[in-house]
């Protein structure tokens, strides 16, 4: 066998497409990913790092596993140290606070179950407190691309691993943007499900009623191969919630800020250019764009840290700090005890309640059917500068994400170009926690639009290619993405064919056709053609005629096909002739 180089980046598909061809086996990738691991030593991004003795375990476990019914077979993954991995210490960045689990977290074995392979135990900010990746007795996590700056936090290990080709997806926990903020210093995406669709059993909790278990990775498809394998209740976890997997497709509207946005810190004015060179790309998906008043986002971030619900953290973690005085990293202990502050009381607390109370309720009309875009950071700062202000660096960092968990929302953050050289800049995609898919639908969009400005064009679909329908994983298959629901002009006749299975037929009349109702799709064009060569006479693609008069592509059937088939326009749609069936 030939040696197979590993790229810098490890992705899912690559991996499995070696393993299947017999070219590379995972044990070639952890002793790979060892080296490494030794090689960025001094980047502190480990707390257990790889090492044989650990993984052979799960590496013996894949000979009893079946590739192909394994969707994660021999992918190496990271976890952040406030994620249980039985039989491997948990610290939380606390040495003093370690334990060692005799189970896996749900998430984690829900991973290994599909066939991923554990590798160690990543540096974070102690106990998920902090969004620079500085507060760690282990050492700071060094940036990926330049080593001066922060790497984000709190789960900056679990981002740089990924980020060095140390892991092909990383776990981290996000409370107020730890999955988020260092996959944008990092050029990454990080995936935050909604509140409870994936399990927190297992995990050390920094605000037990907002924390995210989180994916990092090098694409979107990636992430969502893991949410898929990771997301579901959990009956032993009273935070988890049944969120099925989300049905992928655009939005009705991209929500921007109305108000000129504050960047800070050395980078400030590249931050702020390469926002706006964002905004231009979002303008360019075909998607209206409505800009709106933000202060209530800013608004719910500020009960985070500036109100009673930093004492959830001392709810939960006070007892270890006054048991162990002077133990945890000095600027740590420092956000904790202010949960002990006595202005925060029962009364306060409630208040603070209802308050979010009346925010939600206004994020969620804003955002019906619709996606607020924002920069994931601000900027950035060299980690001397955070040594120098610790405080008001890290209160910067969140100043756009804050707001998301409290909020019950859904958040992807996505690499959106460069500010400057070896410096990523990101934006975050946000939506309501039930419409999970139109954010990742818009992401999506705009990623495959940077990567590759390739034209798309819309497809009308009417039968069997519809959501819910036996060909729907077809237009899937092609890279086509559900846009909305619309209605054909009144000059159709629409009939059922007799084949197996039925199929539906749209004939264009000039006189005394219906309005019918179909499905628009967004397809590459790089696909449509071979789609289109798939379709059996008499049907085909031809133009169809939309109810506003706009013409798009789409099924339509030729006009002998209507003798000997059954007439079912006043049905007026496919889908009715299902329920009546």
């Amino acid at each position: 066998m030939n040696k197979i180089e590993l790229p810098k980046k490890l992705t899912l598909a690559w991996l499995r497409e070696k393993y299947l061809k017999h070219e590379l086996t995972p044990t070639e990738v952890i002793n790979e990913i060892i080296k490494r691991a030794k090689r960025d030593e001094r980047m502190n991004i480990w707390i257990t790092p790889p090492n044989m003795g650990d993984i052979q375990p799960n590496l013996d476990r894949l000979q009893l596993l079946d590739i192909d019914s394994a969707p994660l077979w021999g992918i190496p993954f990271a976890i952040k140290d406030n994620i249980d991995l039985a039989n491997v210490p948990t610290t939380a960045g606390c040495p003093e606070y370690a334990y060692t689990p005799t189970e896996h977290s749900t998430v984690v074995a829900r991973l290994i179950e599909a066939g991923a392979i554990p590798i160690g135990k990543t540096n974070l900010d102690q106990f998920a407190t902090g969004l620079v990746g500085t507060r760690s007795p282990y050492g700071e996590t060094h940036n990926s691309k330049r080593p001066e700056l922060i790497s984000g936090g709190s789960s900056s290990g679990s981002a740089v691993a990924v980020a060095r080709g140390q892991a092909a997806f990383s776990l981290g926990t996000d409370t107020a943007g730890s999955g988020r903020v260092p996959a944008a210093l990092n050029d990454l995406v990080g995936l935050k499900p909604s509140l409870g669709a994936w399990p927190t059993k297992g995990v050390v909790p920094a605000c037990a009623s907002l924390d995210c278990v989180t994916v990092f990775s090098h694409s979107l498809e990636d992430a969502k191969k893991v949410d898929a394998m990771a997301r579901g209740i959990d009956e032993h976890d009273p935070w988890s919630r049944q969120l099925p997997f989300p049905v992928q497709k655009l939005p009705e509207k991209i929500c921007l800020p109305r108000e000129p946005l504050a960047f800070f810190g050395p980078f400030a004015n590249e931050y702020k250019a390469a926002w706006e060179q964002a905004i231009s790309n979002l303008k360019q998906l075909n998607i209206p764009i409505e800009y709106i008043d933000d202060q209530l986002f800013s608004e719910a971030a500020s009960v985070l840290y500036d109100g009673p619900f930093v004492a959830e953290r001392w709810a939960d973690l006070g007892g270890f700090i006054e048991e162990h005085p002077g133990t945890a990293f000095p600027v740590t202990e420092q956000v904790l005890r202010s949960g002990a502050s006595p202005k925060y009381d029962a009364a306060s607390l409630f208040h603070s309640i209802h308050r979010l109370q009346t925010l939600k309720r206004k994020a969620s009309n804003l955002l019906k059917n619709a996606v607020l875009v924002m920069p994931t950071a601000g900027g950035t700062w060299t980690r001397e500068q955070v040594r120098e202000d610790p405080i008001k660096t890290n209160s910067d960092m969140g100043r756009y994400t804050n707001h998301c968990n409290l909020l019950d929302l859904c958040a992807v953050a996505i690499p959106a170009g460069k500010a400057a050289v070896n410096l990523p800049f990101g934006i975050t995609f946000f939506a309501l926690s039930e419409n999970e898919g139109i954010m990742t639908g818009a992401a999506e969009v705009f990623m495959d639009q940077n990567e590759s400005p390739e034209k798309k064009t819309f497809v009308a679909v009417c039968g069997l290619h519809m959501r819910g329908f036996p060909l729907e994983k077809q237009m899937l298959e092609f890279g086509a993405i559900f846009v909305k629901e619309a209605i054909t002009a009144e000059k159709y006749q629409f009939i059922k064919l007799p084949t197996s299975p039925a199929k539906p037929g749209l004939i264009k009349k000039q006189t005394g056709g219906k309005a019918i109702e179909l499905e628009i799709w967004e397809m590459p064009f790089h696909s449509f053609g071979e789609f289109a060569a798939l379709i059996p006479a008499p049907l085909g693609i031809g133009k169809v005629e939309l109810q506003d008069g706009s013409e798009i592509p789409g099924f339509i059937c030729e006009g002998y096909a209507a003798d000997g088939s059954q007439d079912i326009t006043d049905l007026g749609s496919w889908k009715k002739l299902e329920v009546k069936a």
